[in-house]
């Protein structure tokens, strides 16, 4: 059977400008993409007339200079990230420097966490996950590195525009490259995947130190990543490997954390840039993704399990409409909605947890309904949130 003519891509518009139905100067970068900041990829013609478009994986190659290896690895196909327009894309244009954060908690009681079940501090208190509610949060977090390691679509600890910088972006770029190669690792090649993983965990790890605010993120972020591959889709890795991975994660967001988990806007209930809004949502995300993960850990190597008090006073995760929001106008215009309808502080992490004692009937009813409220334009990421502590805490 002869091949249709058209089998082949005839655009010639690079795929922003051909998304929008804009006029392309066909360079490289367009000057419509140079102008906007946008990422500006012409699209390939197939290798073989007789394959469809979906069947080829790109691969590319990567020079380690720490190990002198040059490996290869499928890239991210393109639909990793949710489909957002060109003009939408335009009009964000972000700017992710000069952000007015603030640091509201102990960050030191992050980094120290894993010492809890050898040496509790004080006020620690004891936190026991029921067996379903921890088979929950593995198949969960299990999820998590699946749909990542087989490029459809990224966590939702991970804003989407992050990786709109591909500077500081690279980290995390180069991690959703790297996670491909654990999706249908030949017979036998399991542990060498395993070793590429491990090996950008520990450049991560030896080069922190050197990240700007942004990268330093996408690194956290990569790192959460990689540690969640190597345990749940290649099963690799000692109880003694995952506990030093887990210190260098909580090393890891000690680092960033540090550098402002709340928008200091909230403090006097305005509107803060989304930038910074899109920062601290996320890295409080993945504070939250990396406590559970710890609690997996811990429940492996049968070790108790503490509540995060030192997390307390940050806020849950946001309403779906803001996290999901297309452009800067639409999350505005969103976040002006929040501010009307939560005119007392934002629900905080902890009112998720055991009612405190002697907390007064009218107080039980006002947690209930704020809770209520929160659950309200809740997306799946606080429901999932919502769910464990529910049938934790009752």
């Amino acid at each position: 059977m002869n091949t249709s003519r058209y089998s082949a891509s005839r655009q010639k518009s690079c795929d922003t400008c051909s998304l929008s139905k804009a006029k392309c100067d066909r360079q490289t970068p367009c000057a419509r993409c140079a102008k906007r900041g946008l990422s500006c990829v012409y699209p390939k013609a197939s290798a073989s007339s007789g394959e469809s478009p979906g069947s080829q994986t790109q691969v590319d190659s990567v020079y380690s200079p720490n190990h002198g290896t040059s490996i290869s690895f499928p890239s991210p196909r393109q639909d990793v990230l949710p489909a957002v327009s060109a003009d939408v894309l335009g009009e964000t244009c972000l700017n992710f420097g000069h952000l007015d954060l603030l640091c509201p908690i102990n960050i030191e009681d992050i980094s120290n966490r894993w010492l809890n079940p050898y040496i509790p501090g004080p006020g620690q208190t004891i936190k026991s996950y029921p067996v379903a509610v921890t088979n929950y949060i593995r198949r969960i977090l299990n999820s998590y590195a699946a749909s990542a390691s087989r490029g459809r679509g990224i966590p939702p600890f991970i804003h989407p525009t992050q990786m709109n910088d591909q500077q500081s972006s690279l980290p995390l770029n180069t991690c959703l490259s790297l996670i491909r190669i654990s999706e249908h690792p030949l017979p036998g090649t399991e542990n060498t995947a395993a070793l590429v993983l491990q090996r950008e965990m520990e450049s991560i790890a030896a080069t922190r130190e050197k990240y700007d605010n942004m990268a330093l993120l996408a690194a956290y972020q990569a790192y959460l990543m990689y540690a969640l591959v190597l345990f749940f889709r290649l099963s690799q890795g000692s109880s003694a490997f995952f506990r030093e991975a887990m210190m260098n994660l909580q090393e890891l967001a000690c680092s960033t954390s540090r550098r402002g988990l709340i928008c200091a806007a909230d403090r006097h209930h305005t509107r803060p840039r989304w930038e910074e809004w899109i920062v601290t949502e996320s890295k409080r995300r993945t504070l939250y993704v990396m406590y559970l993960f710890d609690s997996i850990l811990s429940s492996q190597e049968n070790l108790p399990t503490f509540l995060g008090t030192e997390l307390r006073g940050l806020p849950a995760p946001a309403n779906k409409l803001l996290w999901q929001a297309q452009g800067r106008s639409q999350w505005e215009k969103e976040y002006n909605v929040h501010l009307t309808e939560w005119t007392k502080q934002y629900l905080t992490i902890d009112e998720l947890w055991p009612l405190p004692p002697g907390l007064s009937d009218a107080g039980i009813a006002d947690r209930h309904d704020r809770v209520n409220q929160w659950l309200e334009n809740m997306d799946d990421f606080g429901t999932m949130l919502f769910a464990v502590t529910s049938c934790t805490h009752s």
